[in-house]
Formats: structure tokens, C-alpha cells, sequence
């Protein structure tokens, strides 16, 4: 394991804008990291993010794995999956993105990699990471008593005009904002009301859902998710009810800075041996949620994705 004093040589699987201008920038950044390399399933790609932050660019990624003591992941998830896999188990310290998959076998096979090797895993939940919401989510956490929780992440993603690279995912587009928000909802409501019991689905418009989920803390919570609203109706709100009122969630602070206390979370977790949080054990139960909503939107009817 590498020591508490030692750089962490960290390789970047990805080459996408966000690879490259959060995780490939607050890697660069971080005086306990060294970016030493890039890989991506375009070589060009994986060149150009690599020249802009000064790192290699490696044609293979098992030679990237051997060069590393971690890896960062900027992938589509079912490419992140295998890959994490293959990386955990070449011995190296594991910085993925969510959903850690969209399949809970994808999900437990690398819980299950981290594992045998004994490597350390935190999982890029943003909300988890950003000081505003994290702070929050810990002040609302040891208060207690809560009697129920609202969830509403409605995004205008596919709106006419917009020309963000996500819009043409194929993974986004398959999967729609179940897969691609419902993480950061769960990531939100899971540490102050505990894990999810039972979950019940439905469908709105295009791609949205609602979720109705019981916790094991005896409160219930409802979620709104959509990458199709009208921009003008878009937002994101976390509410809380509770004994000592009401609690809405504040926003605020970039990725990249987020990403950076999640370069820290990695390198505590390598230095004390002890389990982050929000490690892969934790992405998994958040897929296995997930799954079961799906499941339940399923034999209702319907397929998942963005309407379009």
C-alpha cells in the first residue's frame, strides 16, 4: 500500500470534457497526486487531454494499470465496470465516477474486485463531495428525527438547442435520468434516512420518474427525476421534514473542487485502510436500488430512456 508521505501516481481512464476539465484538472492540481497518465478508446483523444495536462498517453490500458498506484474513471458506466474490475485487481486505488455500473452483477463484480486486492475505492457522488451539501448532509444526519424527504432533479438536457456533449451519451439516451440523476438523489437521501427498504416506481413525461422509497429509519421520501423538463421548469431541490422543521439543501461550488475532496477521500482511505463512505460498496447498493426501480417501472410497462 502506498505510504502516507509517497505522491499517488494516478492514471485517468477517459477523454470526454468531463475527464478533462474535472478530473484530469483537479488530478493536475492536487499536490498529493501525479497525473501520469491517459487512456482512452480513441488514441487521439486520449493525447489531446493528456498534452493539456501534462501526462503520457498510453495506448494500452492494462500498461496503464501497471504504471499507476490509482485510477481515476471519466467513462460510460458499463465501460467503467469491467475496467475497474481489471485495475482493482492489477493492485490499484480506484477513483471511479456514477453509477459505478447499471447492472448490480456489473456493480458486485467490482465490489467484489476491491475487495480480494485490498485496494481502496471512493465513488465521485458530487453532492457528497462539494462542502456546501456535504456539510449539510452531515449537520441534517446527526439531527435526526426526520419524517420524510423530497428529491427533485429535474434537468432540461435534451432541450431544443442544447449542444452539451451529454446530450448525444448513448448511454444517457438508453438509460435516461433514472440512471443518471437517480444517483445523486439516493447519494443525497440514503445518509440522513438511512437505506432504502422498498421502493415503488412510475413514469411521467419522456424520460421522467418518480420514485416513492421507504427507509430504514422509518421515514419515507419521494424522488423526482428527468432530463427532459422544459428549461424554464428546470432545478434541483432537496427538502426535509422533520421534528425540528423544515431543512432545504443549499447549493453551490464547482466539480472541480469537489473532485479534489475526493482526491482527498481516496488518499485517507489508502493511508488508514479504512473504507470511504461512499466507496464502491455504497455505489453498489445505490445500483441495486436503482435496478429494483427499474424492474418495477418495467412490469408496469414502458421502456426507460429520453422519449425523444
Amino acid at each position: 500500500m502506498t505510504s502516507a508521505a509517497t505522491t499517488l501516481r494516478v492514471g485517468l481512464v477517459g477523454t470526454g470534457t468531463w475527464a478533462s476539465n474535472t478530473h484530469a484538472a483537479a488530478l493536475s492540481a492536487h499536490p498529493g497526486t501525479d497525473l501520469v497518465g491517459v487512456w482512452g478508446r480513441r488514441s487521439e483523444a486520449a493525447a489531446e487531454v493528456a498534452a493539456a495536462h501534462g501526462a503520457r498517453v498510453f495506448e494500452d490500458v492494462d500498461a496503464l494499470f501497471a504504471a499507476c498506484d490509482a485510477v481515476a474513471f471519466a467513462v460510460p458506466p458499463d465501460v467503467q465496470a469491467p475496467l475497474a474490475a481489471r485495475a482493482a485487481a492489477a493492485g490499484c486505488h480506484l477513483l471511479l465516477d456514477k453509477p459505478l455500473a447499471t447492472s448490480v452483477t456489473a456493480a458486485r463484480e467490482v465490489v467484489d474486485a476491491v475487495r480480494a486486492a485490498g485496494v481502496a475505492s471512493v465513488v465521485f457522488f458530487t453532492l457528497r463531495f462539494a462542502t456546501v451539501t456535504s456539510d449539510w448532509l452531515a449537520q441534517q444526519a446527526g439531527e435526526g428525527g426526520w419524517f420524510t424527504g423530497r428529491a427533485d432533479w429535474y434537468g432540461s438536457l435534451y432541450t431544443p438547442g442544447d449542444t452539451s456533449e451529454l446530450t448525444a451519451s448513448p448511454w444517457r439516451v438508453g438509460r435516461g435520468a433514472l440512471w443518471d440523476v437517480g444517483p445523486h438523489a439516493l447519494s443525497v437521501l440514503l445518509p440522513v434516512l438511512g437505506d432504502v427498504t422498498s421502493v415503488t416506481a412510475a413514469r411521467g413525461p419522456a424520460d421522467t420518474v418518480h420514485l416513492v422509497l421507504a427507509h430504514a429509519s422509518g421515514a419515507s421520501a419521494t424522488v423526482a427525476l428527468s432530463l427532459t423538463t422544459p428549461a424554464k421548469a428546470a432545478g434541483v431541490d432537496v427538502e426535509l421534514r422533520g421534528e425540528s422543521g423544515i431543512a432545504s439543501m443549499p447549493t453551490g461550488g464547482s466539480s472541480v473542487d469537489a473532485f479534489g475532496v475526493a482526491v482527498d477521500a481516496l488518499l485517507e482511505s489508502v493511508r488508514t485502510g479504512r473504507p470511504h463512505a461512499c466507496d464502491a460498496a455504497f455505489a453498489l447498493r445505490v445500483t441495486e436500488i436503482l435496478a429494483a426501480a427499474e424492474a418495477r417501472l418495467a412490469s408496469s410497462g414502458g421502456e426507460p430512456g429520453t422519449g425523444e
